[in-house]
């Protein structure tokens, strides 16, 4: 809308507020809509879940909203995201590593590695990629790593087993 408005009002934007000193007709929107709509459904934008369309277009409001800058997309949006995939993960792995032999644990890792990419190509700033991919990585293998060596079908025994060509990770 603010676009489109901008568009609209061309004229005006281009001469009767710059020469009054003006802030420009699409600052004003992005500030106004800030501050009358998006504080005050940021957190609601947080949690739930949409479809991968829509939350595109939730998350470029995040960035948009910065200005050019990406403080409201990490501090309002990214930050949440990234400790809610810690918890998620950190229980699951908790989990997973109590009930699965390592390569059935190395897996599942993998494919969480692989979901979690997809996610940010679907939906999510691509600054997020790996900050994310880090944070599953910790949760899934950096906790984990010592007990996943030492246990009778290690990470030797995956090195030693065909069926891993694919697999990427690493302790």
């Amino acid at each position: 809308m603010v676009r489109w408005l901008s568009r609209f009002f061309h004229y005006l934007d281009r001469y009767f507020i710059a020469d009054r000193s003006l802030a420009n007709l699409n600052e004003v929107g992005l500030n106004s809509f800030r501050d009358l709509v998006y504080r005050k459904t940021k957190v609601d934008a947080r949690v739930v879940k949409i479809d991968r369309n829509l939350l595109k277009s939730v998350i470029n409001i995040f960035v948009k909203i910065g200005m050019g800058q990406m403080d409201a997309y990490e501090e309002d949006f990214e930050a949440h995201m990234l400790t809610n995939t810690g918890k998620y993960y950190s229980r699951k792995a908790s989990s997973w590593v109590s009930e699965d032999p390592n390569m059935n644990y190395m897996l599942k890792a993998e494919e969480c590695l692989r979901r979690e990419r997809a996610r940010v190509s679907h939906y999510l700033h691509s600054s997020s990629e790996q900050k994310l991919v880090e944070k599953v990585e910790h949760e899934l293998l950096a906790v984990y790593a010592t007990q996943l060596k030492h246990s009778d079908s290690g990470s030797g025994a995956l090195a030693r087993d065909d069926n891993v060509e694919g697999l990427t990770l690493s302790i």
